[in-house]
């Protein structure tokens, strides 16, 4: 490939994953109202931008750290608050992700192969999921992408510049997602330790430098937000004590990893009736998806990414990926210490296999949208297995192990498609017909007999490349062509396990269904009767009415909070409708223990807030705690009507 032919398939590569990612983005409205809601209150306040708050007003943050809000409020601050000002950042973040991805693997592997794994990471359903979406996923693959690349150019000269730039995108991709970031670090660590250029000393002191910059680059916002007075700062959405500290270790940290998390949105494991929201019962037996003991989003098991739940997201290549990292390896094992090829398989090979175990065991909370950091070193790894498998193609050993590669991709997508049966059902006879005759063509070549000619050889290289990509092009155009909202999302079309979807509209957990006039939070006939709107998805802020918007609105700006209701997903319906304050009491779940009763009380005697909205749960389940005090105080104290299908309370008006 000449060099100008490399640049015009890198323009048509970049120009067409902006133009999928960007397509009719503005049908998603507002996405996740979580975060976009939060976007809204950056885009008015500076200190509600610094912490990451829920609202203008400062009440709460949001269950993570700002970084990913920041890229979003930037763009909303100059083209104003609407879902394309928020989303379009998002699409740019992938089309990035996909250069720097190209950038990275055809340094050592050439452009082919730098083509190959941008094509196989712009297709991966849940990347086209996530960079179409206002979730920090976006941001944080990015930054885990970049930190790879840092290092992989640190082991080509050993400088030190390259080790902090590395450390320093890590500590940018805490601010992103917190501890998720960390699951890169021990594949790029042992990287450098095995292949680094120095002498092992050295090595080990660069890489207590990279942990140094990554503690900075980070820890300037940590050390803020800790000795910031508290007073004078929102509450640490996500924690039970006020603590970014107790987030990250708690909420955020160890309990994903071992299922004690206060506040959970959903239930990891066990029994799941409490977290139904009001007026739902669990049908007689019915189990949550997952079974007994296990999650909505699949069994904690070695074998998670292939559970129906997860499968369509990621699964379509990991096989190939990792039969490749086995092939590289094996490949470069009698190279030299600092081999370029298999210090790139250390990295991405730890990467993936270091994150894949971590989301296959972990008994928290796991959803499926999770597995986006997994696409970018299965896409790496099935390029450089592809480019490192042609130039050892004399081997017969080689040839074989792309026989083995090819038919596990074509094996995962029939399984894959067969959780779909009634979607495009011929899809995977297509995908098995040419995974066969790849499979055939690369046995072929182990008979002497038979000539490798280049008529053979294109016709291998065009099964292949239907097995492998085929399923996730077309999961990837669904996901385009359906637009997401809600706080749990996930690509393709639903599978019937966990939360999927159908047209237009919301399923509940398989197996179950919804009780006249009830619904899940954010799916049409739930949340006290709003409005909704919007396709796919779980957990969304909806719409309110009209009447009840310009009540609202009324007299606004002589309150601090035009209105309080328990937990943040229902609070930002109604703020994004009145672009004006909303208090989320509770946090994302209803269940932080902010504001206290007390503190309550006294935001409504001096007149803060104007209206307390009932009839919609915060989130998966009932409130709970202070919430739920504040609610029977309200319920006391003031009279209820009824507008728009919610109950509001007037908490300008007590009872005689």
């Amino acid at each position: 490939m000449t060099r100008l032919q490399e640049r015009i398939a890198l323009a048509l590569l970049l120009a067409g994953t902006a133009v999928a990612y960007i397509w009719a983005l503005g049908r998603a409205e507002w996405a996740n109202s979580f975060y976009s809601a939060a976007v809204q209150a950056g885009t008015v306040s500076w200190k509600a931008m610094f912490f990451g708050s829920s609202d203008a007003a400062n009440s709460i943050t949001v269950d993570k750290p700002p970084a990913s809000l920041w890229v979003m409020e930037v763009s909303t601050r100059i083209f104003g608050v609407n879902a394309w000002a928020m989303l379009v950042p998002q699409a740019l973040l992938g089309v990035a992700s996909v250069a720097l991805l190209f950038a990275t693997v055809r340094r050592r592997f050439g452009p082919l192969a730098g083509l190959l794994a941008g094509v196989a990471l712009a297709t991966t359903p849940v990347a086209a999921l996530m960079f179409r979406f206002n979730n920090p996923d976006a941001l944080l693959v990015l930054l885990m992408i970049a930190a790879t690349w840092a290092m992989l150019r640190a082991v080509e000269d050993g400088r030190w510049r390259w080790l902090v730039a590395g450390g320093a995108f890590v500590g940018l991709g805490f601010l992103t997602k917190q501890l998720a970031v960390v699951l890169v670090v021990p594949g790029l660590a042992l990287t450098y330790l095995v292949a680094g250029p120095p002498r092992i000393g050295r090595r080990i002191g660069q890489l207590f430098a990279a942990g140094a910059a990554m503690v900075l680059a980070a820890g300037w916002w940590l050390l803020a937000v800790e000795l910031w007075p508290a007073s004078s700062r929102p509450w640490i959405g996500g924690s039970q004590e006020n603590s970014i500290l107790e987030l990250t270790l708690g909420y955020n940290g160890l309990g994903r990893l071992d299922g004690n998390e206060t506040g959970s949105v959903v239930p990891g494991r066990g029994d799941a009736s409490s977290y139904l929201p009001g007026g739902m019962e669990m049908p007689a037996g019915f189990e949550m998806p997952g079974g007994k003991g296990g999650g909505m989003w699949g069994d904690p098991s070695i074998l998670r990414m292939f559970q129906p739940e997860q499968a369509g997201q990621i699964a379509w290549l990991l096989p190939a990926a990792l039969i490749a990292l086995v092939l590289v390896l094996v490949l470069r094992g009698r190279a030299p210490r600092t081999d370029a090829v298999r210090a790139a398989a250390i990295a991405w090979g730890g990467w993936l296999l270091v994150t894949g175990v971590t989301f296959s065991l972990m008994a928290g909370i796991f959803h499926s949208y999770y597995t986006v950091a997994l696409a970018p070193p299965i896409a790496a790894l099935v390029a450089m297995g592809i480019a490192s498998g042609w130039a050892e193609r004399h081997r017969a050993a080689v040839r074989a192990t792309g026989a083995l590669a090819v038919a596990a991709t074509g094996a995962t997508a029939w399984y894959v498609l067969a959780q779909t049966p009634a979607w495009n059902p011929w899809l995977r006879w297509l995908i098995a017909a040419a995974a066969t005759v790849g499979v055939l063509g690369l046995l072929a070549t182990l008979v002497p007999a038979v000539p490798r000619t280049r008529a053979l050889g294109a016709t291998i290289a065009l099964a292949a490349i239907v097995a492998g990509l085929a399923g996730p092009i077309a999961f990837s155009a669904e996901t385009i062509a359906s637009p997401r909202q809600g706080s749990i999302v996930s690509a393709g079309p639903s599978s019937g396990h966990g939360f999927g979807h159908g047209p237009g509209g919301h399923d509940g957990p398989r197996g179950m269904e919804m009780p006249a006039g009830v619904g899940f939070p954010g799916a049409p006939g739930g949340s006290g009767g709003r409005e909704m709107r919007g396709g796919p998805g779980l957990l969304n802020g909806g719409k309110p009415g009209a009447e009840l918007t310009a009540m609202l609105l009324q007299d606004a700006d002589e309150y601090t909070w035009v209105a309080a209701t328990v937990g943040a997903n229902s609070a930002s319906g109604y703020q994004l409708a009145t672009m004006r304050p909303v208090m989320p009491l509770g946090g994302f779940n209803g269940t932080d223990p902010s504001p206290t009763l007390a503190r309550f009380q006294q935001y409504v005697e001096d007149g803060k807030v104007h209206y307390f909205l009932a009839g919609s749960g915060g989130g998966f389940g009932r409130s709970s705690g202070t919430s739920a005090e504040i609610t029977s105080w309200v319920e006391r104290t003031y009279t209820a009507r009824t507008v728009d299908g919610v109950t509001v309370y007037d908490l300008t008006s007590p009872k005689a």
